[in-house]
């Protein structure tokens, strides 16, 4: 054929039909050949030097588009060529977005996909790092979130046929509450809260109140805060959620108590737990990170990645280290937590069984002895900090209320709700929660993508979201 040359040095997925390029130019479609690129359809918004990796909604885009690329009928004869620049940080993103789907809709291991990926000219790829500002000492690669991706994908967190992706866009953005699902149905991650909601310096201030109601259409009923006391916890309360304060100083690590009354907090929650700090990515991914190591058997990358894919520019600075150095006791954790309940799940069984026995034994004198076992309570920490100096939080916090909305398929300037209230997508029809799991949906920035096109063969059943108050 006389496309071979453009097929020089490119990575196969699918034989004699998809493909992974690095090329210097754009490229011409032939007859036989069909290529597209995403380098400037799908782009991260960063903080400082962060990069990447592209977030919940563009993979969710990306496979769509992909999905209707192979299933075009006018396309059904051609190569398919996903090219990319030899601009690194692009390179990067577009070779997670073709690797994720390998993963997620042709069965590859990561391991495979990266083999893949890196043979031919695509011999190295520019690792991402974290948010923070100045030297990065952390390496995310990008094996680590393509294994995130299949760990999230084994534990259901994510199914793309259930995906709506236009909430999850919503809510993402900092004016419609900044929140996003990391396990669905289980831990939001969310920006704190301030007295009243406001616009200030042209950042929208949410109060308590204004999450109250998607709070309890999501089933959270405990929030844990990781900052200092801006707003009084009692409103959380007063409304009937479990309020936490479980303090830290930002863009440090949590004392071994607090982690360990965090994740108490999260397996004796009845619903889902919304953690927040001043931004809601340092301190709250760090500790979420925790519980994806202990109940998950998330190594300590995978939750990296999996948490930034959700919720960008998550873990900073130490907390990547952190993470790295708590895998081991996390997972020693969560084993032994697995297997008391196992043992006090057999204890119940043994006991109705006996209890049933009796029963029918003595049919004139039943008393069943149904014991609950409760998990000991756990007191608040009652810490306060006092901030005479802008902290990390309130960098990132101000970085993100400056971006633009970007041009969505979700116009958000036609949503006009009451004030001080966050409101769902006019433009979303599905629930905001994935009907199989109870779980929430997401929403994200993203491009072009037509929305009538994303019903394709995926499912996402995780649906991070950023939660915005629009104003």
């Amino acid at each position: 054929m006389g496309d071979d040359n453009e097929l020089l040095g490119s990575s196969e997925f699918i034989k004699d039909r998809l493909y992974f390029a690095t090329l210097r130019g754009k490229p011409k479609s032939t007859a036989n050949t069909h290529f597209f690129c995403t380098d400037d359809e799908f782009i991260y918004e960063n903080f400082y030097a962060d990069f990447g990796p592209l977030n919940l909604a563009m993979l969710y885009r990306y496979c769509c588009k992909l999905n209707k690329k192979l299933k075009s009928f006018t396309l059904s004869r051609k190569r398919i060529i996903h090219y990319t620049s030899y601009d690194q940080r692009k390179r990067a993103n577009a070779a997670v977005l073709i690797g994720a789907y390998a993963v997620i809709y042709l069965k590859r291991t990561p391991e495979e996909v990266y083999r893949a990926l890196i043979s031919g000219t695509n011999v190295s790829y520019l690792p991402f790092r974290d948010a923070a500002f100045g030297n990065c000492t952390y390496d995310l690669t990008i094996l680590d979130c393509l294994q995130g991706i299949r760990k999230a994908l084994q534990h259901g967190f994510f199914d793309f046929e259930n995906f709506d992706v236009e909430e999850y866009e919503h809510y993402e953005r900092v004016e419609n509450g900044d929140f996003n699902w990391i396990v669905p149905g289980k831990l939001l991650a969310f920006s704190g809260p301030h007295p009243k909601s406001k616009i200030e310096n042209g950042y929208p201030l949410h109060a308590p109140e204004s999450y109250f109601s998607y709070f309890r259409q999501h089933s959270v009923t405990d929030v844990v805060r990781l900052n200092k006391k801006i707003y009084d916890g009692q409103r959380f309360t007063d409304a009937g959620f479990e309020h936490h304060d479980l303090f830290f100083i930002d863009g440090t690590t949590p004392s071994d108590l607090l982690t360990r009354r965090f994740l108490h907090i999260c397996e004796s929650a009845k619903g889902a737990v919304a953690v927040h700090c001043k931004a809601g990515l340092g301190r709250t991914g760090t500790l979420i990170g925790c519980y994806l190591m202990k109940h998950y058997r998330f190594t300590a990358p995978e939750a990296i990645a999996w948490i930034r894919i959700c919720r960008p520019g998550s873990v900073i600075g130490p907390q990547q280290h952190f993470l790295e150095q708590k895998q081991h006791s996390m997972w020693v954790q969560g084993d032994l937590y697995r297997s008391m309940q196992k043992q006090q799940q057999l204890r119940q069984s043994r006991q109705q069984e006996r209890n049933m026995s009796h029963l029918i034994s003595s049919v004139d004198n039943m008393s069943i002895d149904s014991t609950i076992l409760k998990p000991a309570s756990v007191d608040e920490n009652e810490f306060r900090e006092e901030d005479t100096i802008p902290t990390q939080g309130d960098k990132l916090l101000a970085l993100k209320g400056q971006r633009h909305p970007r041009s969505t398929t979700t116009v958000l300037s036609g949503i006009t709700p009451a004030p001080g209230t966050i409101s769902p997508p006019k433009s979303s029809n599905a629930p905001l929660f994935l009907s199989s799991t109870t779980a929430p949906q997401r929403l994200t920035r993203s491009p072009s993508s037509s929305a009538s096109n994303l019903k394709s063969p995926f499912s996402l059943n995780m649906l991070s979201t950023k939660a915005v108050i629009i104003h």
